[in-house]
């Protein structure tokens, strides 16, 4: 079944759901890729902070739906599709549901939706919302109508003190905006006791390649190894079948490789390579810098706020639609860059290893920006409260 026709019964909210009469619903919709991973640690926290509710998780498309499946599984009692937004869909979606409170990602509008639950006295909060400049202007020139939108929920949650403004500038009430920062900087530090040998080295991470970037990775890497004797470099394919193509690729570039399955660090090899499951969180507490892979195909990247949370500046290709938000924040500083080819990865790596003070203004731009984010989801957690006590 294609994206655009998947999920089409439970779109026109005809099916079965697994809700008894006097089950306590919290539902969490997020659209698509980007919105779903933002509110893996949200849902997390709402299940310990809410047990005797159950938590629905709603997607709009069918990558939404195959995240949610696999970040939500153990953590969601049901997921489905969000409901058609025609007044029959929705009316008959929440009266089968009846979520106590809906909670929608980033600023997804459905007005028959918003209507629905102002009709059936159901708190709905937009949270992590942004407006982006385009959509501002977009929304704009139909102001009259957003105002009312935004007057059927209960609460505008907004990453920044901008998106506040903006929403405000479109005709929302005071009293409903508030700013609650950003819950993907919602990340925590894992335990990091490493032993690569790697104190009188400077390491560079490549987060979570795909087929294609290792070449990448390893042609700026012999460039700079010229240059930059101390460097070594871990390589970490986000497929782990994949290990002996990248072994190969080392190999062919020249390098002695290790691999981290056989405990070989740094002192003996210039390229280690991470066969391991779930290590590669921690492992970003030893890098200098990362490259964030996913970037140089149509992956769309992956997190970099891993690496950045251990205060480690970071460097992409030029897909990263799923983590586009984040990116713009980092980009406004040193934190992070996106980078549009493989000659300007190698210049932005030399430029991270060349310049002492930069590399320590960029370290420092990360910690900056986790501070003006951090407590996103406690906001949430707590806005809650208030509403279902």
């Amino acid at each position: 079944m294609s994206g655009k026709s998947a999920g089409w019964k439970e779109k026109f909210a005809n099916q079965n759901m697994p809700i008894k009469s006097d089950d306590k619903i919290i539902m969490l919709h997020g659209v698509s890729v980007g919105e779903v991973i933002a509110l893996e640690n949200l849902a997390k926290k709402i299940k310990s902070e809410f047990p005797d509710y159950k938590l629905v998780v709603t997607t709009g498309t069918k990558t939404g739906q195959e995240i949610a499946h696999k970040k939500f599984a153990g953590i969601a009692d049901y997921i489905t599709y969000f409901p058609f937004d025609i007044p029959q869909c929705t009316g008959k979606f929440l009266k089968k549901l009846h979520p106590n409170v809906v909670l929608i990602a980033e600023t997804e509008l459905w007005p028959n939706f918003a209507h629905s639950c102002r009709e059936m006295n159901i708190p709905l909060l937009t949270v992590n919302g942004r407006i982006s400049d385009s959509t501002f202007k977009s929304y704009k020139l139909a102001g009259m109508f957003f105002k009312h939108v935004f007057n059927d929920f209960t609460a505008l949650l907004m990453q920044s003190r901008e998106d506040a403004q903006k929403v405000l500038a479109l005709g929302a009430t005071s009293e409903k905006v508030e700013v609650m920062g950003n819950l993907k900087f919602d990340v925590q530090r894992k335990d990091a006791d490493i032993d690569l040998k790697q104190d009188s080295f400077r390491v560079i991470i490549a987060g979570s390649t795909h087929k294609g970037e290792d070449e990448i990775v390893l042609g700026a890497f012999k460039a700079l190894k010229k240059d930059f004797s101390d460097i070594k470099l871990l390589i970490a394919p986000r497929h782990l079948q994949r290990t002996n193509d990248v072994a190969e690729l080392v190999k062919s570039a020249g390098f002695a490789y290790g691999l981290r399955s056989a405990n070989d660090n740094f002192k003996e090899k210039d390229v280690i390579i991470l066969d391991t499951l779930g290590e590669l969180g921690k492992m970003y507490s030893i890098c200098n810098f990362a490259f964030i892979g996913g970037s140089f195909n149509k992956t769309g990247g992956h997190n970099p706020l891993e690496a950045v949370v251990y205060n480690k500046p970071v460097l992409s290709g030029p897909s990263i639609h799923n983590f586009k938000d984040i990116y713009g924040i980092l980009s406004r500083s040193n934190a992070g860059k996106v980078v549009k080819s493989p000659e300007e990865l190698e210049q932005a790596m030399r430029k991270l290893l060349s310049y002492k003070e930069f590399y320590n203004q960029a370290s420092a731009d990360c910690e900056t920006i986790f501070t003006a984010q951090k407590g996103a989801l406690d906001f949430v957690i707590r806005k809650l409260h208030s509403l279902l006590k």
